[in-house]
Formats: C-alpha cells, sequence, structure tokens
C-alpha cells in the first residue's frame, strides 16, 4: 500500500477521526496475529468473535492505528484512531478509493469451479510482460478482495482479482470494489446451489453480478462450452473460449497426457497458439485458453503467452501431484469439492497407469436437494470406472448405494486404517472433499 494520511483513510471510510499520529499508514491487516509496523489493524465482527477485543493487541504489536466500531476506553499516544459505523463496509470503502488510485488493467475471475486455476494462469501469462498483482491463494471473499486491492503499488502494471461467492449479492459487492476491465466466468456448476435457489439459473444469475461493474469498454471473456453462459448477452466484447464451433477462442488439437499434463491449440481470429502445460486434466483447457485470449487484449506476443502458460504451476491442493516412495502417488485435490470437479477428478485416476487406483472421498456440501442424487452419482461412477472407493462423511453414505463394493466410515479418524492398508507399493490415490472435511489430515498421513 502506498503511503496515506489519516485525514485520507477518514475521508475514503466517511469516519471520525477521533486521533491523528501523523505517521502515514502503509498497509491494512484484519487480523492482530500478522500486525507489521506501519499498518492500520480493521477489527472485524462476527458471529462468534470481536476483532475489537484485540485493538489494544495489534497496537501494542506495531500497528500505526485502528478503525472502530466501538468507542474506545483509553487513546493510546502516538496511535491513529478512526471511528466508523461498520468496519467491513470501511473496508470496502477503503479498498474502492484506494483501487481508484490506481490506472492499470484488472481482471476479476469467479465461477464454480476452477476459479484459483485460472487466476493463476491468466497471472502467469500477463506476469510475462507486465508486473501482475494476484490474490493470493483463494483469498476472494469480502475481506480477502479488499485487502488484495490494498496490496495494488506504482510498480504495478495489472491485477487479476479472484471473487467466490454461496449467497446473492457477494459478486456485486466485491464487483463494486474490483470494477474490472476484464470479467471472466469459468463455469456455471452445483457449488452452493442450496444458497441460490437449488437451480443452476440461480447460480447464473448470482455469478452475472460480475458483469453490474465490469467498464464499458471492458470485455466478458466466458466458457464458451457452457450452456448456460452461452445465453449471456452483454453491450461488451464477449470472448467464448472452448471446442465448440460457436467458440470465437477455439480449442482444438487437445492432447491429454494423462497426469504428466495437457497441450492445445488456441486459435484466436485466426492466429494459433501452441500451447503446453504440466498441470493435469483436460479441464485446463479453459484456463489455457481464457488465459491466451486476455495476454493477446494486452499485447502479448505468442512467445510470451505461450510462456506463460508452462510456466503455470498448482497452487496448495488442487490436482497437487505427491510422488513417494514404492510408485506410489497422492493426488491431493481436497481444497473444495463439488459434483463437477468430483467427477473430473476420478476420470483423471481413472486414467492413471497405477496398478491400484483408490479414491478417498468425502462429503459435497451446500448442495441442497441435489446433495443424495450428487452423492449416489459419484457411486456410479467410480464403479463404472473400476475405482476402488473409500467415502467418508454422512453426506457420502449415499455412495455406497450405487457401489456396494464401496467402504464407507463415518469421519477421517474411522477411515484411516483402512485407507493405509490401500495405500500399498504402485497406488494412486485421489484425496478430495469439500473443504469442511478437513481431508489434508489424510494428505499428511499418507505422506508419512
Amino acid at each position: 500500500m502506498t503511503p496515506c494520511t489519516a485525514r485520507e483513510i477518514c475521508a475514503a471510510v466517511g469516519g471520525t477521526l477521533l486521533q491523528d499520529s501523523g505517521a502515514p499508514v502503509t498497509g491494512v491487516t484484519t487480523d492482530s496475529r500478522a500486525v507489521q509496523p506501519g499498518q492500520l489493524f480493521i477489527p472485524l465482527v462476527g458471529e462468534r468473535f470481536d476483532g475489537h477485543a484485540y485493538i489494544a493487541k495489534a497496537l501494542d504489536g506495531g500497528a500505526a492505528g485502528c478503525l472502530t466500531a466501538a468507542a474506545p476506553e483509553t487513546l493510546l499516544p502516538g496511535k491513529l484512531y478512526i471511528r466508523v459505523a461498520d468496519t467491513r463496509l470501511a473496508l470496502k470503502a477503503l479498498a474502492s478509493w484506494y483501487r481508484d488510485k490506481f490506472d492499470l488493467p484488472v481482471v476479476q475471475v469467479t465461477g464454480s469451479a476452477g476459479k484459483t486455476t485460472t487466476k493463476e494462469m491468466i497471472a502467469s501469462v500477463l506476469s510475462q510482460r507486465y508486473n501482475t498483482l494476484r490474490t493470493e491463494g483463494n483469498f476472494n471473499n469480502d475481506i480477502g478482495a479488499p485487502l488484495t486491492l490494498l496490496r495494488l503499488m506504482p510498480e504495478h502494471q495489472a491485477a487479476v482479482i479472484e471473487t467466490g461467492m454461496n449467497h446473492f449479492g457477494e459478486i456485486r459487492y466485491l464487483g463494486e470494489m474490483v470494477r474490472p476491465d476484464i470479467a471472466v466466468i469459468t463455469n456455471v456448476g452445483d457449488a452452493h446451489i442450496e444458497n441460490l435457489g437449488n437451480t443452476r439459473q440461480g447460480i447464473l444469475r448470482a455469478k452475472c453480478e460480475i458483469f453490474e461493474n465490469l467498464t464499458p469498454e471492458g470485455i466478458a471473456v466466458l466458457n464458451g462450452d457452457d450452456e448456460l453462459l452461452n445465453t449471456v448477452t452483454l453491450p461488451q466484447t464477449i470472448l467464448r473460449c472452448g471446442v465448440g464451433d460457436g467458440c470465437g477462442v477455439r480449442v482444438t488439437d487437445i492432447d491429454d497426457r494423462g497426469l504428466e499434463g495437457v497441450a492445445c491449440t488456441v486459435t484466436i481470429e485466426g492466429e494459433h497458439y501452441r500451447l503446453t502445460t504440466s498441470a493435469p486434466g483436460r479441464y485446463m483447457i479453459y484456463p489455457m485458453a481464457m488465459a491466451a485470449a486476455i495476454g493477446r487484449r494486452l499485447g502479448l506476443t505468442r512467445e510470451e503467452i505461450a510462456a506463460g502458460v508452462a510456466a503455470y504451476t498448482t497452487v496448495g491442493s488442487r490436482m497437487h501431484l505427491i510422488r513417494l516412495p514404492g510408485e506410489r502417488l497422492v493426488i491431493d485435490d481436497c481444497y473444495n469439492a463439488n459434483p463437477q470437479s468430483m467427477a473430473e477428478g476420478l476420470r483423471m485416476l481413472a486414467a492413471s497407469p497405477a496398478q491400484h487406483r483408490v479414491a478417498v472421498l468425502g462429503d459435497m456440501g451446500e448442495l441442497g436437494q441435489l446433495t443424495a442424487q450428487a452423492h449416489r452419482d459419484m457411486g456410479a461412477l467410480t464403479r463404472r470406472l473400476g475405482l476402488t472407493a473409500v467415502a467418508v462423511g454422512e453426506k457420502m453414505h449415499a455412495l455406497t448405494e450405487t457401489d456396494p463394493q464401496a467402504q464407507w466410515f463415518a469421519t477421517v479418524e474411522e477411515a484411516m486404517p483402512a485407507i493405509r492398508q490401500l495405500f500399498t507399493p504402485g497406488t494412486a490415490v485421489l484425496v478430495k472433499a469439500s473443504h469442511a472435511m478437513h481431508f489434508e489430515s489424510i494428505v499428511k498421513e499418507l505422506e508419512k
């Protein structure tokens, strides 16, 4: 963050300046445990916590000052205090004001699945020419997005901001800060469907809030093979990416190399780009095509685009391949799960050359009326693909209805002995579940 004065911040958030330290603010944090000198501490309030209880700790830790929605009992000398009505809304207002200080291309990414992968692929490509700010990990909510924007610096030449949601209005809220020049929707799946009217049309409507803050001269980059996204019309330019005949950014000559990666040709307005990534999964053609389209729009050469795609690496527990002694392989994809991503993971596991292929699957959350059938569908798929399945969690019990050979356990702790027993030499294991299942503990155990 570039240095800001107390009066600038106070005006941006519509607050009342209780005390000015005289020192500039050089950063923002909402975590009292990670305060750096010169930062402004913004205490957030949730159902089970109130950050105001940690103001003193943050200030003692070196914070330049704080926002506060509660009247402080005392004002520490040399510290900045600004009173606001709502600290969460003040964080949004501050990020929106700060974003206005920068004139650079901003890409906003959303979608039911593949947001982080697509964000990282786009950033990898743009970084071949531009100093590019990107969302760290999946820091994509109403706290992560503004904190990302507040990391913009004069040296940045582009930004790629990931935005997630599970309710109506969230993408709109985030877009009011991001104000993208390029809006990306990766796909429309079933993630969070129970909060969005239990229909994919509801999910589409929520995702399309991204266009409400797209600049008039901006462009939309969409999955051109997604039936619902193909119903979208906009006054701005739309680039549809995929294998279908109606895609202006067309993917052909796909070479799916299984766990070794994917290569394809992307054609844009008669120009051909041969692209290769070491990341596994046929679905990688979509982030590759989207990144190529955006890179071309922003003036990158064919060589820069190809180099950016090749430089992409997976982030966190997203199709992370862990090779272990005895030709064992863990496919760590346990960050999150929905029916589409889980099915894709199972197909990838089935294509593995391993002697034994084991799918360790946990509950998928927020599927509403689709819950039981979605988990049964996974059982039908494991059985059809000839995979050994271990199901964990109350919802995942439905998998055993369509795959009677599967083993079921209520908890990770109960499942671990069976998983260890199956993890013999020459075995590939897919570990996949919604984040709330905390399947990272399974990965850690297998790595031992």
